[in-house]
């Protein structure tokens, strides 16, 4: 999904936001072809987006850290010792391997934080979201246990 897609699919949504609250129900007709809903997210569909962003950021670290490969005796990886060779030797190209290295590390280190902020976020989402919904649940039922019916929750609302 293109990023001008997500944005045009939230804009969308926005579009659609009732100021009514409704419980228990959907409306009658969905917004999807059909009566379907266009999106629908599962726990274990947060989950697996949260998993492969931890994977994801476990490879990143293992697998593209050019500036850490070779290290030499003064911490120097393999592509620094090379920049820095070619600049003592006169090339032009050794500064502009160095630049390269350095935005190089900063673009994966941009990605690396996003997955990890994926990752902790959606952990951190599900287990508020279920602490949310056991709240709601104590709160809304009545003293036997059994929970409160609809009909009864409606006249908080109005």
């Amino acid at each position: 999904m293109s990023w001008d897609e997500w944005e045009q699919l939230k804009a969308q949504a926005a579009d659609r936001q009732s100021t009514q609250m409704r419980l228990n129900q959907a409306p009658a007709q969905g917004p999807g072809s059909g009566g379907k809903p266009d999106l629908v997210v599962r726990q274990d569909d947060l989950g697996a987006v949260g998993h492969d962003a931890f994977v994801l950021h476990g490879d990143l670290v293992k697998k593209v850290d050019i500036a850490g490969a070779g290290l030499n005796s003064d911490q120097a990886g393999s592509t620094h010792q090379a920049a820095s060779a070619l600049s003592r030797a006169g090339f032009a190209m050794g500064d502009e391997l160095m630049t390269t290295l350095t935005v190089w590390e900063s673009q994966v280190k941009a990605v690396r934080q996003a997955c990890a902020h994926i990752s902790n976020h959606l952990d951190f989402s599900k287990k508020l979201h279920a602490d949310d919904d056991a709240g709601i649940a104590a709160v809304i039922m009545r003293r036997d246990g059994s929970g409160m019916p609809v009909s009864e929750l409606d006249k908080y609302f109005e």
